[in-house]
């Protein structure tokens, strides 16, 4: 396998310094799942979208994300660049990953999800 070289030119810088996606997948009614929409997380989503205006985060975007694979405990939040998850159920909540992640720039220990939040195997096909 050949060596892989760098880009001949830097990277151009981030175009956000911070990008939230928040899951509002929805999926039917009474899958074992559950999903993040059904939980409320749209309106959470609208309420983080406004709250990080409020708060004159610059660089900050926050975005509706299809599935992110972790519904069972959501409604379900990821920040990138530094890939931390998080659980939100409240507006409380938001204000807390808000003030402790994007403001303070720490973690809102908490509400992370980590590696031992996985969700439950497939039931097996018939």
């Amino acid at each position: 396998m050949a060596d892989i070289e760098p880009p001949p030119e830097a990277d151009p810088p981030p175009w956000f310094q911070a990008h939230v996606f928040v899951c509002c997948n929805r999926r039917p009614e009474g899958h074992r799942r559950g999903s993040c929409a059904a939980r409320g997380s749209e309106a959470l989503k609208d309420y983080m979208k406004a709250r990080a205006k409020e708060l004159g985060l610059k660089g900050v975007r926050v975005n509706t994300a299809g599935c992110l694979d972790r519904c069972e405990f959501g409604p379900t939040i990821v920040i990138y660049p530094e890939g931390i998850w998080y659980r939100a159920e409240t507006r409380d909540d938001v204000d807390e990953i808000l003030t402790a992640h994007l403001v303070r720039g720490g973690r809102a220990r908490r509400l992370m999800l980590t590696e031992r939040d996985v969700p439950p195997p497939k039931p097996p096909k018939d």
